[in-house]
């Protein structure tokens, strides 16, 4: 059950408070002889995805409608098709953009039936993903408004994009996504209903695409998983409206990670598959390379040996392909080191500790962004620990906790809660100063 966004942007439109609609609504029940009793607690489950019964949804657009004084359908309310989950491949571009739109203003205006939303699993997850794969592509993705979209309104939007993404890595997605959401409702949002051409429309939702999964990340590292789902959906779609499969397979790159974390290994596989599969040759080996190493940790979870050290070897194949420069910009986070952190992820998984060792070292030696550093040191601490070397391991401990200050990112904290753990499991000398270092890291306010 996914939160209705577009009723609620549409009620906010309205000026109509949730007891206000409900007595409405009753009011309105009463003229067709029905007897509805609706208080503002039924608002709020519609809000959150519960769909009315009978004929409470045409009784909702009608209330609407006089107060707006203009058509409203079902589908303007969120409540077009009865008992199916929305998929937003499977509507107009145009209206793609309405319910895209509505998201953002609900996630700037906090709202807590969305923040609050788990990611969904199963079909109405792998649905995107299917959609981007398959035809029908988007064959005219031009508009008419009152704006007219410029390569400078482009520009901007890929400007903005760096900017935040930097934000992210120094101060963490939860410092940062109150920032990229208030810029997408005030400076995206009105350039995707302005006026364009096709040519400039696929620029358009290219440059769209990468912010909105910027968004999505931020709302990962926030711990709002249903809605960093959603954000990753839209970045697909609108991958899908510019024509670009690069960004497409970078957009299911970030929910590969997303199910890693969610603990569905074999949904990370599939998804790394059809990633690799559709973009073909139009993938990079930065991407190509992430994508082999993550889903090398999703064989090792499932206990597949076999298959992730083919994955390891696919994905350090890659890497030594790449070449700076002729990466687009969302693959600069395959940074040197990054696919070593990975495999040595994987490695400890299997059981092997030397070779996840030698890995993690590696992974350390290369120079990373501040929350990139962070990680590697975790990982090397965890695998310091399990080989004995105890003392070694509070040293790079407390540098870790030395790099995290000052950031505020849930999956930083999450990753020095588990080393601070291990520490106190240990029981070696030194274990104090850097449990006190991590305490001091964790106490930042989120």
């Amino acid at each position: 059950m996914q939160p209705n966004t577009l009723l609620d942007a549409i009620l906010d439109e309205a000026g109509v408070s949730h007891a206000g609609l409900a007595a409405h609504v009753n009011q309105a029940g009463r003229a067709r002889g029905l007897a509805l009793r609706y208080e503002h607690t039924a608002v709020a489950r519609w809000l959150k995805g519960q769909r009315p019964r009978g004929q409470v949804p045409d009784l909702i657009c009608e209330v609407l409608a006089g107060r707006l004084h203009r058509s409203v359908t079902l589908d303007d309310i969120g409540l077009g098709v009865p008992g199916e989950p929305f998929n937003p491949h499977g509507t107009s571009l145009s209206g793609f953009v309405e319910r895209a739109t509505a998201l953002w203003r609900s996630d700037e205006q906090q709202r807590p039936h969305l923040l609050g939303a788990p990611a969904v699993t199963g079909t109405p997850a792998v649905m995107p993903v299917w959609e981007w794969e398959n035809p029908p592509e988007d064959v005219d993705v031009s508009r008419g408004g009152r704006h007219r979209v410029t390569c400078a309104d482009i520009e901007m939007l890929r400007a903005a994009r760096a900017h935040y993404e930097q934000m992210y890595r120094k101060a963490g997605g939860v410092a940062t996504r109150s920032r990229i959401v208030g810029f997408l409702n005030a400076e995206t949002a009105p350039l995707l209903r302005g006026s364009y051409t096709d040519e400039t429309g696929r620029q358009l939702h290219r440059a769209t695409g990468g912010l909105v999964a910027v968004a999505g990340i931020c709302a990962y590292d926030s711990d709002a998983h249903g809605l960093a789902q959603r954000y990753f959906h839209q970045a697909l779609r609108l991958a899908k409206a510019s024509g670009d499969r690069r960004l497409g397979a970078y957009v299911i790159a970030l929910l590969v990670n997303q199910s890693l974390f969610m603990r569905e290994y074999r949904q990370a596989v599939a998804f790394s598959e059809a990633a690799l599969r559709t973009a073909g040759r139009h993938i990079t080996p930065a991407l190509a390379s992430d994508l082999y190493a993550m889903q090398a940790k999703a064989f090792a979870h499932l206990g597949d040996g076999t298959s992730a050290l083919s994955c390891i070897r696919r994905a350090e194949t890659a890497a030594e392909r790449i070449r700076r420069g002729h990466e687009p910009d969302e693959t600069g986070y395959v940074q040197p080191g990054l696919v070593n952190v990975q495999v040595a992820e994987a490695l400890l998984s299997l059981g092997e500790i030397a070779a996840a060792a030698e890995h993690a070292h590696a992974a350390v030696d290369n120079p990373a962004h501040d929350r990139g550093r962070v990680h590697r040191l975790a990982m090397l601490s965890t695998i310091e620990l399990r080989q004995g070397h105890a003392d070694q391991a509070v040293v790079t401990a407390v540098q870790m906790a030395e790099q995290a200050r000052g950031m505020e990112s849930q999956r930083l904290r999450d990753r020095l809660r588990a080393v601070r753990e291990h520490l106190a499991r240990s029981g070696c000398a030194g274990t104090s100063e850097a449990a006190e270092l991590i305490d001091g890291a964790l106490r930042v306010p989120l």
